[in-house]
């Protein structure tokens, strides 16, 4: 009797120093991969040849936050490209006027002639406008960011502010000579929502199809709510569409925006419940809001 206890003892130490030796192995096979993930820009995942349960377990909880580690290591990479790129195009757009400004400043110094110092003096005027455009863009963009609350208690009727906003660009769209084509639906379109807000997406998009549109622009506002903005566009893509809405993007070499119009746009809508789209098929760009 007391020798197969004994036996039986002798047994159980031998498969617990088994089970000892295989979880150790794939203790340190797990460390051995973990390291190797860390150091090195990889999807793989850490990959046990041992069948121990609670070893594999464990690997798949540290695959999970490699996982993790891996999405917030590349949100943070695009997010520092996206940084770097900001700042080359706010140096740019911001130096632009700057550099303009200074030299005409210099001519009309150097000049007697009255014509020629209120020629310097229109160009000056000018560029000190552009400039001042761009910093309230930042400036709007930056309060958006950081103002996580949004007041949504107004009573918006959509087909009047989309029709006082449109009011409000005429001259712009007329000096570029564009006659938009408006279609609003005679239906009341109410939403519980944020007026200022509604407003300031209606005009950044107007803004945006003044800059860019080829002579034409047809505004729609259906029963739905869905607000339509459509326009000629040949230097468009439908790449360069799904690009509309990041930051600081913009289709012209030389701007007079940030590209900021667009995403403040966006910001705004999404923060609001609805969503915004851009699409572009027979040579026309199509924004789409719906709140």
């Amino acid at each position: 009797m007391i020798y197969w206890i004994s036996a039986a003892v002798s047994i159980a130490l031998v498969l617990c120093l088994c089970k000892i030796f295989v979880m150790r192995r794939a203790a340190r096979d797990i460390a051995r991969q973990m390291k190797e993930k860390l150091n090195s820009d990889t999807n793989t995942i850490i990959v046990l040849d041992s069948g121990d349960r609670v070893m594999g377990e464990l690997a798949e909880c540290i695959n999970r936050e490699l996982r993790n580690l891996r999405e917030a290591y590349l949100r943070y990479r695009t997010g520092d490209l996206e940084v770097k790129e900001a700042v080359t195009n706010i140096s740019h757009d911001l130096r632009t006027p700057l550099t303009a400004i200074c030299g005409y400043l210099d001519l009309l110094h150097r000049t007697k002639d009255p014509q020629k110092q209120e020629e310097y003096l229109a160009i000056i005027e000018e560029r000190a406008e552009i400039l001042r455009q761009l910093t309230e863009e930042l400036f709007r963009y930056s309060i958006i960011l950081s103002n996580e609350s949004m007041p949504m208690d107004d009573d918006v009727l959509l087909n009047q502010v989309l029709e006082e906003s449109i009011a409000g660009a005429f001259p712009a769209l007329s000096e570029r000579g564009i006659e938009p084509e408006v279609d609003i639906t005679a239906s009341r379109v109410e939403r519980k929502t944020n007026r200022a807000a509604v407003a300031r997406i209606f005009n950044n998009l107007l803004n945006n199809a003044a800059k860019y549109s080829e002579g034409d622009l047809s505004i729609s506002l259906s029963e739905d709510g869905s607000v339509r903005f459509s326009n000629k566009a040949s230097a468009m893509t439908a790449d360069a569409a799904q690009h509309l809405f990041d930051r600081f993007y913009t289709m012209k070499a030389s701007r007079e925006s940030t590209g900021l119009g667009l995403s403040i746009a966006k910001a705004l809508v999404e923060r609001m419940g609805g969503s915004i789209e851009a699409a572009f098929a027979d040579g026309r760009l199509t924004i789409t809001v719906r709140l």
